[in-house]
């Protein structure tokens, strides 16, 4: 398994990496050089279950996921949840069809160059670290999930009670207090190569907590198709 790290993320025209997971949706092991040759591959890499914005993005991916294999496309939903927590998870809240894999060691986030964010007090330096004073002053807008625009904090306290998730040991394990793994959402031709990305690392922040529309991926999708 390729755990090298690169310093940014990658870009449409790098060549991606081939990671090994554990499956979640199905027994044994899934890589990204098992679509090479083969398929365009969406993958997406999330945070983890216990993130509630990375679990609306995963269900975002199922509900897009028809319409990409349509075009020839597969999807990989990537979270670090542990294996055997996220298929718990999956068993409760199934997503038919989606192809999801655990990395709890974030390999796939290091070889893709997504940062770990570490929160400060009040020092920026995107995309490494981020004030608090800059966290409060963010608004994350998700109509008919937040009655209003909030802070991406207030946002995600709103999101766990509303969705009644409880974090466990398993969950803890991943968690490192005071920073945060930044996401991202990577299109790969059928020879893996970056086509198409969209991160929270883009965008001095303004990509935090957000997910692309379906309209940039599908856009993005018809360019790569079989």
């Amino acid at each position: 398994m390729s755990t090298s790290s690169v310093d940014r993320p990658l870009q449409p025209g790098d060549r991606a990496p081939n990671v090994v997971f554990d499956a979640i949706s199905r027994e044994g092991k899934i890589a990204l050089d098992d679509f090479r040759g083969r398929s365009p591959l969406l993958i997406g890499l999330f945070r983890g279950l216990h993130c509630p914005f990375c679990r609306r993005h995963v269900s975002a991916m199922a509900q897009l996921n028809p319409a990409l294999k349509e075009k020839g496309i597969e999807c990989l939903a990537v979270v670090k949840t542990p294996v055997e927590r996220a298929r718990l998870y999956f068993r409760y809240h199934p997503l038919p069809d989606l192809l999801s894999a655990s990395d709890p060691e974030g390999a796939s986030h290091r070889a893709f160059g997504l940062p770990i964010l570490e929160f400060t007090e009040n020092e920026t330096e995107w995309p490494h670290k981020l004030g608090m004073d800059a966290v409060m002053a963010m608004r994350i807008d998700l109509p008919g999930e937040l009655p209003v625009p909030m802070n991406p904090a207030a946002a995600g306290d709103f999101l766990e009670k509303k969705d009644w998730y409880e974090i466990t040991a398993a969950d803890r394990q991943i968690m490192i207090a005071g920073h945060m793994p930044l996401i991202g959402e990577f299109l790969l031709d059928r020879e893996g190569t970056v086509r198409w990305s969209f991160t929270e690392a883009e965008e001095e922040g303004q990509n935090i907590c957000r997910a692309p529309s379906p309209e940039e991926l599908l856009s993005a999708a018809s360019q790569v198709a079989h």
